[in-house]
């Protein structure tokens, strides 16, 4: 009696491509924060006004200011990508058939039950867009140090300059980049 090795190792890839579509699933969700340090030749309050205003413009509102430490909390909510959600559904919806398929194949006696599992598709955009619909803080701080020129070969020594650190997602941060004249620092 030989043994196929066909139907187990498909059902073993079947079973790792849902494994995997599940971590993909999940990780639309997290949370993407990162620290960005800056620096231009703006004096402060020029500086502190552009950044505001740039995130003012991207729907966020100032939640708390602490001038004795130069830092502002600014606050917006994240709206869920209506793309993504579809694009989650498609592929949770190819997942799902492809198990079904395999089953199906696996335990003819079944019939065509496993397909039902289609049924939990929806699952994949509603958990997507329940967990990426959320409130999202910026913080900017200014930094103390002023002319570390040390840094940058892109200023002259006889210039001052701001020094701006922001945390926020990484989206943000980079259309911050492309919207403003602010050089990022890579971190060492």
């Amino acid at each position: 009696m030989t043994f196929d090795f066909a139907l187990p190792s498909a059902f073993g890839l079947t079973f790792l491509l849902f494994i995997g579509l599940g971590f993909f699933i999940r990780a639309s969700t997290k949370d993407r924060i990162e620290t960005a340090t800056y620096i231009t030749d703006l004096d402060d309050v020029a500086l502190l006004e552009k950044v505001q205003n740039h995130f003012t413009t991207r729907a966020y509102r100032v939640a708390q200011v602490e001038p004795d430490l130069g830092r502002m909390s600014l606050q917006g909510m994240v709206k869920a990508s209506v793309f993504l959600a579809v694009f989650l559904g498609l592929l949770a919806g190819i997942g799902f058939f492809c198990l079904a398929l395999v089953l199906t194949i696996a335990f003819p006696n079944w019939g065509y039950a496993p397909y039902g599992l289609l049924l939990a598709t929806p699952i994949a955009p509603w958990f997507y867009w329940k967990g990426a619909t959320r409130p999202e803080t910026v913080t900017i701080q200014l930094d103390a140090g002023e002319n570390e020129l040390s840094t940058l070969d892109a200023l002259s020594e006889d210039e001052a300059s701001s020094k701006l650190l922001v945390s926020a997602h990484r989206d943000e941060l980079f259309a911050l980049e492309a919207q403003t004249a602010l050089k990022r620092i890579e971190a060492e």
